[in-house]
């Protein structure tokens, strides 16, 4: 069941003071539901999630977690709850609606959602929660804030090691030398991307004796080119066309529906250079910039979010954080698209150093690692 921020706030004029009850975390009526993929489920589970101001069709991590949390419940039997934020400023009340809602187990998609999560679990520590992309730390003490939440992490620098590495290669072969990145806005959950792909190419060039130049973000300093938002805008087309101008041919946009603004970018360029995509398998999740993607840089949020929805459902909650990694195939990258020609011994390249990231022979790390 699809409920929008409306209907969510529509229904609450029909609770009642069962809204007061929910509010301080008592149990919800049962959805009168049973388990299809069998086993028994917690009486009255209801899963629902919370999308950051990105929204469902970001092509990217919200939709990502949207799909685990709907394949889960149809598996399960259950109705889940979904209510999109268009803003900040809808965190908050959107949380609040998702508790007078009855939701036994809310998933916050997202870094930005942090602060909201963890006082929404504070306020209903009967309730359980999963958040995306943050330890819920907000004090910065190690710990996570409320013993209610478990965090879903991801070491995406593996992942984008191995992404950048292969866009140094896919530029070197076509004699360009130059790649570059671009974030939406600089939190953790994008520049992990970003530290991974520039050490990436460094590391090819290193075995190669290549030179391929990296622009957009500098390791050392932290610091880079950002388009301000997770939204496809001018912005975020300037901010890509910056890139093109200095002759990268492949582009790494990290951010949501940034993407879209950096296809549009290089095509209305006249330039040959291809993207990769983030989080989700970009050729797939949106055909009309399939033609341009190399390949994909993956965190497959969607397998997280599936596990700690049905894990929940059966009475497993566990707050220990969840980390994905190339080892348990929570990050990886996708098939490469076939119209592109890679260099010769790619792919074997690649897998060598799959390996030694996941033996630990090469250590592959940013200061944005879970």
């Amino acid at each position: 069941m699809k409920t929008t921020k409306k209907a969510v706030v529509s229904g609450l004029a029909m609770i009642g003071a069962a809204v007061l009850l929910a509010g301080c975390g008592a149990a919800p009526e049962s959805n009168g539901s049973t388990a299809a993929a069998g086993g028994d489920l917690v009486e009255g589970f209801t899963p629902c999630i919370i999308s950051d101001d990105g929204g469902w069709n970001d092509r990217s991590f919200n939709q990502s977690a949207k799909e685990g949390i709907d394949k889960a419940a149809k598996e399960l039997g259950v109705k889940a709850i979904d209510v999109e934020s268009s803003s900040a400023n809808d965190y908050a009340p959107n949380l609040e609606n998702l508790v007078a809602e009855g939701c036994t187990f809310i998933v916050a998609v997202g870094f930005k959602l942090s602060a909201d999560t963890v006082a929404s679990a504070k306020a209903n520590p009967n309730l359980q929660y999963a958040i995306i992309d943050d330890r819920a730390d907000t004090d910065n003490d190690g710990k996570t804030d409320a013993p209610n939440i478990k965090p879903l992490l991801f070491d995406t620098v593996q992942a984008a090691y191995l992404g950048g590495y292969a866009a140094a290669a896919y530029s070197a072969e076509n004699g360009v030398n130059k790649v570059g990145t671009v974030g939406g806005i600089p939190i953790p959950p994008v520049t992990i991307f970003m530290d991974g792909f520039v050490d990436g190419v460094k590391k090819f060039d290193e075995d190669k004796g290549a030179s391929v130049q990296t622009f957009g973000w500098d390791v050392a300093a932290q610091n880079g080119s950002f388009t301000g938002a997770f939204a496809a805008n001018d912005a975020a087309k300037q901010a890509a066309q910056g890139l093109l101008d200095q002759g990268v041919d492949v582009l790494l946009p990290v951010g949501g529906p940034i993407y879209s603004s950096a296809a549009d970018a290089i095509r209305d360029s006249g330039s040959k250079s291809v993207m990769l995509g983030v989080d989700s398998d970009l050729a797939k999740a949106d055909p009309n910039v399939s033609d341009l993607v190399l390949t994909s840089i993956l965190k497959r949020i969607d397998t997280a979010v599936y596990d700690s929805v049905t894990q929940a459902a059966k009475g497993d909650f566990d707050v220990t954080p969840y980390v994905g990694t190339l080892e348990n195939d929570g990050v990886g990258l996708a098939d490469f698209n076939s119209k592109f020609t890679l260099p010769a011994g790619l792919q074997d390249e690649l897998s060598a150093l799959r390996e030694q990231i996941v033996s630990g022979s090469l250590k592959v790390t940013s200061p944005s690692s879970p």
